[in-house]
């Protein structure tokens, strides 16, 4: 059973899955989408520390087109 939960904070929505009893493949495909999830984090940070100035919207802009592009 997977379990998504989404909390809210002041200015970052985390989100939390767990996975009780699953399958290899619904461990593998977990796994892969916490990995996915953190290099679009990665490189939206980079990017704004890099660049100072660049506003939420933008930051939001950027990790779209980087998920459309790692699917």
């Amino acid at each position: 059973m997977l379990t998504i939960l989404m909390k809210f904070y002041n200015t970052m929505i985390v989100r939390e899955a767990q996975l009780k009893n699953g399958t290899k493949e619904q461990y593998s495909a977990l796994d892969e989408a916490i990995r996915t999830a953190q290099f679009i984090r990665n490189k939206a940070v980079r990017f704004w520390m890099d660049n100072k100035g660049v506003n939420k919207a933008f930051l939001y802009a950027l990790c779209k087109d980087i998920a459309l592009l790692k699917s």
